[in-house]
Order: C-alpha cells, then structure tokens, then sequence
C-alpha cells in the first residue's frame, strides 16, 4: 500500500519502531524531559519565539480548535471566520455552539481570499480571526501574509489552524503575529493520529488569564500550568508523543523546518507536472505543498478512490458530502518519494488505458 491522503500518512521507520514497543508510564523525569524537548522543537520550527509556550492535546485537531476557541473568546468578543470548506464550517460550527457573535467570511471551493473580501470588515471592531491557513478540503492555502496585514491593522486576536500545513509551508508566527497556531501528529509530523499541538504567542498568554475557565479536558491554563514540568494534566497519548519526539529530532537533524519545506514543495511539484495533459483539473486557486485537489473531468471523484484503493493498493483522499464525485486529493506529505508519485503516475495512465478515467 502507498498512501496519499493528507492524514494519517506514511510514517518512517523510526517512528514505526517506537509503535511497536511497550508504552512506559509517565510520570517520570524521562517522560518530562522528551515533553519539554517537543516544547522547545515546536516552537523553533514555528517561529514562535522563546517566551511562546507549546501544548500537546490528547485529541484530533479539531478538540485543540475548540480548546482555541472556548479558551480564548467569549460573548465580548466579536469574530471573523474564513468558511472555505469543511474545516472552515467547523470553526463555524464552534462559534454557534459557543453562542459567540461572528461574521462568516463564505467561500466557493477552491477559491482564495481576496483583499477585497477581507477587507469590508475592516474597521468595525472585530477582536477575533479564525482560519484554517490551508483548507485541507479543498487544497487552498490562504494568504497569510495579508490575513496578518489585516488582523494588526485592526488590533484583532488571530487563531490561525495549520494543521495540514505545519512543515508543509512556511510558517512565522513572530513575523505574522500569529497568536495560536494548531497542528496535529498525523500530518506533515507523519505520526499517527491521536495528538493536537496548540502553540501560543506571549499575547495569547496574557489573554489567557483574561478568560474564565469553561472545560476541564480543554483547560490551557491547566495544560501550560502542568507543560511547566514536562507533564500533562490528564493521561496523553504516551507512544504518539513519544513519537513526535522521534520526529522532530529527525526534523532537526536534516535541517529543520525549512528543510522539510523544502522536501514536500519538490514532491508536490514533482507530481504537478506528471499529470499535465491527464483529465484533471486543478481546484485550487492558491495550493499548499501539502496535497493537490483534483476535479476529474471524466468520471466519478470517489470511483477513482475506490478503484485505486481496491485494485492497486494506492490511497488517495476522498471528499465527502456534495464534493464527493467532484474531487479527490492527492497528499505530498509522510514519508513518500518521487519514485512513489511515479507509481501513481502509472496507476493514473492504466486507468486510462482501462477507459475509467
């Protein structure tokens, strides 16, 4: 099997090998020293800066969304969220269950957000920004640089989920302001799924003590309180962090994060120009290095997923809902090659020669 889809993705052999031993217990100062060695690597391949803090949730990427959200605005607040795709419908989603008063910036798929779009809201009291810098759904990465530009004009918190683009593509959090960043183990840091990553700025901190508590499990005061000491409040996912540590070391060794920027941009890139001239189109306005959203312009979306699943043990990722039969995703992110794309490549023209596609 050979897997493309954008989480959870191929893992290396060192990481593989820590799945496969005995999870030890936790308290421990080992434990503690592998968690504040996670804390120290995050925030350098982030750009955080090192009065920034790390937390690691035991949860999907989408429990540190609603860690970021319940933890850092209320009903004072008033927000701006980018709704591009399914992601960005869970921010929505969220904010209403929060009862939170926001404005819903709604895009088509595939497009990106324009200065025009974002900038009707400007001057009208916003204190909130939440994005998903790459809306995974679709493959659009959003302009952050203008996003940034907006948000410090207007003095506005900015709650930015990476989480499909952390290592992807470049990511300053110093430079952009960016005051949350959230990332999760199954993506780009190729580990399997089970831990969300929030880091926070020096304002998010200062914010956080502004805010009542209104969780147990998703209580960041908490969290940081214990991170102190290497620990976490509750039982975490022991082997994934353990993992995590494995890789970020491995980051380390090979260059950092530019590096592994570097390395995913030349497979997207690679596999961008092997499809030229076959029947897809590319959905996306502005693509992340992270994977490729493809309309087939002859047949079924999610038959070619199934048939590249069932028959050539290659995996893809599918849509779900409406964009189903309109797109399929190719991820660029795990362990994958330039020799593995041309696996897919021959899968691709076999269908073709077949008359599926």
């Amino acid at each position: 099997m050979i897997n493309f889809t954008v989480g959870p993705v191929q893992s290396s052999e060192v990481v593989l090998d820590i799945g496969a031993e005995q999870v030890p217990y936790f308290r421990t100062a080992e434990f503690s020293e592998i968690m504040l060695e996670n804390e120290r690597l995050m925030k350098e391949f982030a750009n955080a800066g090192e009065n920034s803090r790390v937390v690691f949730i035991t949860g999907s990427g989408s429990a540190s969304m609603e860690a970021s959200v319940i933890n850092f605005f209320d009903k004072r607040d008033k927000l701006i969220v980018v709704n591009g795709g399914s992601f960005g419908q869970r921010f929505v989603k969220l904010c209403e269950l929060y009862g939170l008063e926001y404005s819903e910036i709604k895009l088509d798929a595939g497009k990106a957000l324009t200065r025009e779009q974002l900038f009707q809201y400007d001057g009208q009291g916003y204190t909130g920004f939440l994005v998903n810098m790459h809306e995974t759904s679709t493959g659009v990465l959003y302009d952050m640089e203008l996003i940034s530009e907006f948000c410090q004009k207007n003095q506005i918190f900015l709650v930015v989920d990476a989480i499909s683009s952390f290592l992807a593509d470049p990511i300053d959090m110093s430079g952009l302001k960016i005051d949350v960043l959230i990332t999760g183990s199954q993506k780009a840091l190729a580990c399997p799924p089970g831990v969300s990553v929030i880091v926070l700025r020096e304002k998010a901190l200062r914010r956080l003590e502004d805010y009542p508590t209104r969780c147990m499990y998703l209580d960041l005061k908490d969290a940081l309180k214990n991170g102190e000491r290497g620990q976490t409040p509750f039982t975490p996912a022991v082997g994934v962090l353990r993992q995590i540590h494995a890789r970020l070391k491995q980051i380390e060794s090979e260059g950092g994060a530019a590096s592994e920027n570097r390395k995913i941009a030349g497979l997207a890139r690679d596999f961008r120009e092997k499809i030229q001239g076959m029947p897809f189109e590319i959905v996306s306005e502005s693509m992340s290095n992270a994977v490729t959203s493809l309309h087939p312009t002859t047949c079924s979306a999610y038959k070619i997923f199934l048939t590249l699943k069932d028959e050539y043990g290659i995996w893809v990722c599918p849509n779900g809902g409406a964009l189903a039969d309109e797109i399929f995703r190719v991820g660029h992110i795990g362990f994958l090659t330039t020799e593995d794309n041309d696996v897919l490549i021959k899968a691709f023209k076999d269908l073709q020669e077949r008359g599926i596609i």
